[in-house]
């Protein structure tokens, strides 16, 4: 489950763990500026995508989704079509979408990068009507919780083809207002340079929310402010 609030200039969304969304009403009922998030779980005609339905979400007012992370790829064998399906079936149940993308180490090694962030991108974009409830989240997947990083250049290099492609395929408008955020061992040490690039809109954040450093990675955002 995620929390989201404005801190400043930044929005921050935190990820406690499944059960974390049971705790998170108290601080709901104590700190109104919150809104509460999941990881989703959509369940279609007794059809079971992951974890928690996207009824019980709505029901809960928990507005927004991560959808299409790295592990349900790998573990699950979901495929881009099926994350898809996911993103849509979430849209049209009124929740908000975080979609991941990312390649594998051998795909970055291989020069196929941007060919699997475009094919998992064009799965997603054929689902989504209104950009305004899309975010994107590139991950590589060989950057999370590996200790690796993209460098700054890597992650603007793809953000960049990335923000091409929806210009090219959904839009310019669209393109220049999606954000798209980057995923995979961000940390109080690579923030700034990495929130410093012209195309990286925020941080997908793993470990490095559960240290003081966290901190760091939220007033990153002032670069872009200024």
């Amino acid at each position: 489950m995620l929390l989201l609030r404005t801190v400043g200039f930044a929005k921050v969304v935190l990820l406690p763990e499944k059960l974390g969304i049971v705790l998170s009403f108290a601080l709901f009922f104590t700190a109104h500026d919150f809104d509460l998030l999941s990881i989703v779980y959509l369940a279609v005609n007794f059809m079971f995508f992951s974890l928690n339905s996207a009824e019980m979400l709505v029901n809960l007012s928990i507005p927004w989704v991560i959808i299409g992370h790295s592990e349900r790829r790998a573990l699950l064998n979901e495929s881009n079509e099926f994350v898809g399906d996911k993103v849509a079936y979430a849209l049209s149940q009124g929740l908000k979408v975080i979609a991941c993308i990312g390649e594998t180490l051998e795909e970055r090694e291989s020069g196929s990068t941007m060919a699997v962030v475009a094919a998992q991108t064009k799965a997603i974009a054929g689902k989504v009507t209104n950009w305004d409830n899309v975010v994107l989240a590139y991950e590589p997947v060989w950057a999370i919780g590996t200790g690796k990083v993209a460098t700054p250049a890597q992650a603007q290099e793809v953000h960049c083809e990335l923000r091409k492609w929806l210009h090219e395929n959904v839009g310019g408008d669209i393109a220049a207002s999606t954000r798209i955020i980057y995923g995979g061992s961000v940390n109080g040490a690579n923030c700034k340079e990495l929130a410093a690039q012209p195309d990286v809109d925020g941080f997908l954040v793993g470990g490095a929310s559960l240290k003081p450093e966290f901190v760091d990675i939220i007033k990153a955002a002032t670069v872009k402010k200024n």
